[in-house]
């Protein structure tokens, strides 16, 4: 598999970044719904994104499955209290970076959203 060009990783990484902080914190009207799990998937999006620049050797697959094995493991991390990291949560990065309400309808999210990211990303590595 050839690599994405280091340019367009961040081009993906960015544009992510800013959709999932845009459907989150600014005032578009949109639906609750919406809202919630679209910045849950572009959250996990961008993990895929990270994670298959990180590693540019690995399939599609292979970097499909560590992103959702990242996501998931910070979705189940929320179970987790300690006085330092429920005071991280409350900030706007421990919001952004990992939650603050476990929720399996996130998990389900994270792992679509990472393979709709695969099969992009598989089909520009083709052309």
């Amino acid at each position: 598999m050839r690599a994405r060009s280091v340019l367009l990783s961040l081009v993906l990484i960015g544009a992510t970044l800013a959709s999932g902080l845009a459907i989150r914190f600014a005032p578009l009207g949109l639906p609750r719904f919406v809202v919630k799990y679209g910045g849950s998937m572009l959250w996990a999006l961008m993990i895929y994104w990270v994670v298959s620049s990180l590693l540019p050797r690995w399939r599609c697959v292979s970097a499909a499955l560590l992103a959702g094995t990242i996501a998931t493991s910070v979705e189940f991390l929320k179970l987790y209290h300690a006085p330092a990291l429920d005071a991280f949560r409350l900030t706007l990065p421990g919001i952004l970076l990992l939650g603050r309400i476990f929720s399996i309808d996130d998990i389900l999210s994270y792992w679509l959203a990472i393979a709709v990211g695969a099969f992009l990303d598989a089909r520009m590595a083709r052309r």
